[in-house]
């Protein structure tokens, strides 16, 4: 087993994920911005969030950032570049593909096609935005609860 460990070059106690990476948060609108900031303060995670309203400025920040986001959350519909679209450029970019970054959708556009559309991009999940801080602050802690305990590829040298 040692063996297997040596070839393969495992950290034997690896970090999970890059727990302390930015939260990447695409939304277009304001007030909802504003809720998920005052979600996450009172959830007190040390994470950095960071906000852009639409994709594109997103995608961008992406490919200027050399250290790996710790999860990202898109919304759906917005401007220039929707969530859907941007799902599918990570996907075909090989350098942002190999940061392994779980991608999850965060949105009130909810129907059927959307959602197999969104899993068929191989999101990782899809969440719907509740409207109020009770019901946010319990769907932020799940998500990001579960993603803390996550090991992913990049975990290993």
């Amino acid at each position: 087993m040692a063996r297997l460990f040596w070839k393969l070059k495992l950290k034997p106690y690896a970090q999970i994920m890059n727990k302390d990476g930015e939260i990447i948060i695409i939304e277009d609108d304001e007030d909802d911005q504003f809720l998920l900031e005052e979600v996450f303060n009172a959830l007190q995670y040390p994470n950095k969030r960071v906000y852009f309203p639409d994709g594109l400025a997103a995608l961008e920040y992406l490919h200027s950032n050399t250290s790996g986001p710790f999860i990202i959350l898109s919304d759906i519909n917005m401007p220039r570049l929707n969530g859907l679209e941007l799902r599918n450029k990570l996907q075909t970019d090989a350098a942002l593909k190999l940061k392994c970054i779980p991608y999850l959708f965060f949105s009130t556009a909810v129907n059927q096609k959307v959602v197999i559309d969104a899993y068929s991009s191989s999101a990782q999940g899809f969440f719907v935005k509740q409207t109020s801080f009770a019901q946010l602050l319990d769907t932020i802690t799940v998500i990001i609860e579960y993603w803390k305990r996550c090991a992913a590829p990049n975990n290993f040298t």
